[in-house]
């Protein structure tokens, strides 16, 4: 039977985002960890948890779920513990990398518009606290995946497959959840993020106002703390766009059909509502690889070590073909 062809678009596109996203955020991972790009250590903490959250993201989503499911029909992922595990461990992975992004987004809004909480609040200790806090929050709220499911069937004993319970699908409690975590993730962030960023690009417009008033009479020096200001309206605008817009349809799906479809049970119908949700998670998963891109690649110093690493693989190359 012909697939149709918003599967044969995943088969192609999912591996293509493994060979894009993984080395692009072990990357970021490996350069934003060593220290030298030039950022104060809350928010290198932060961007090395964004990438390491995208990174799960797209093992366990990706790789552990998608492409398993699309190119191994049978292995070991599919004994239901593994099952539910991996489902469990995709849904923190998520949750993590959403609300990094929501905390480095109120990180900077407090470094920018609250100058008297800066000192207290954009430390090492408090971005460790916050990451802490988001790991355990995520892990708590997604509990529920241990519970909710149940084996598809079980042969010599052994548990294959998981679907959702009975009473998953029916009760009041469980579509009461489902709809409170469609507001959470990824809802709630969206709001806080659009929010947040229009304040940050109000109070740098205004700052940047008065400024030029007390430099009126130098117009033609250049101005450090301005070009600043401009490249974080910038960085901000581009966080912001990229994470709304990649993950628009999959919220307007979510807030209306909150788990259809999930497992594939439609693929080989041309489903206006399964094509709907699949570009959802083909976006939002999109948004998970390039979340750190374009803060890193904005960056000169992170460019550099870039440019560094490179360089040292190829002496190392040729020193070992030599």
């Amino acid at each position: 039977m012909r697939y149709p062809l918003i599967f044969q678009i995943e088969r192609i596109y999912y591996p293509l985002i493994v060979v894009f996203g993984v080395p692009v955020s072990l990357v970021a991972i490996v350069i934003l960890s060593r220290g030298k790009c030039g950022l104060s250590k809350c928010v290198t903490y932060y961007l090395v948890a964004m990438a390491a959250a995208d990174f799960a993201v797209i093992i366990t989503d990706v790789i552990m779920h998608r492409i398993n499911n699309m190119y191994f029909p049978v292995s070991f992922l599919f004994l239901t513990p593994m099952c539910s595990l991996r489902l469990v461990m995709y849904n923190v992975s998520l949750h993590c990398s959403v609300w990094f992004t929501v905390a480095f987004t109120f990180d900077r809004f407090i470094a920018i518009c609250c100058h008297k909480l800066k000192p207290k609040y954009c430390t090492q200790k408090t971005a460790i606290m916050v990451i802490s806090a988001v790991c355990v929050v995520s892990f708590l709220r997604s509990i529920p995946g241990f519970i909710v499911y149940k084996p598809s069937f079980v042969i010599n004993n052994v548990s294959w497959y998981c679907v959702g319970k009975a009473e998953y699908w029916t009760s009041k409690f469980w579509r009461a959840y489902e709809c409170i975590d469609s507001i959470l993730t990824p809802l709630l962030p969206i709001i806080l993020i659009l929010l947040l960023n229009a304040i940050t690009v109000q109070h740098i417009m205004v700052a940047n106002k008065a400024r030029k008033g007390f430099r009126r009479n130098n117009e033609n020096q250049n101005d450090p703390e301005m070009e600043n200001r401009r490249k974080s309206m910038i960085l901000l605008f581009a966080l912001s766009a990229n994470f709304v817009l990649l993950w628009m349809t999959y919220l307007v799906h979510s807030l209306r059909w909150q788990v259809e479809n999930f497992n594939y049970q439609n693929k080989y119908l041309n489903n206006p509502v399964y094509i709907v949700q699949q570009f959802g998670y083909m976006l939002q998963i999109l948004s998970s690889s390039t979340n750190t891109c374009i803060y890193g690649l904005t960056q000169r110093k992170f460019r550099e070590e870039l440019k560094k690493g490179i360089k040292y693989l190829f002496t190392l190359n040729e020193k070992l073909i030599a």
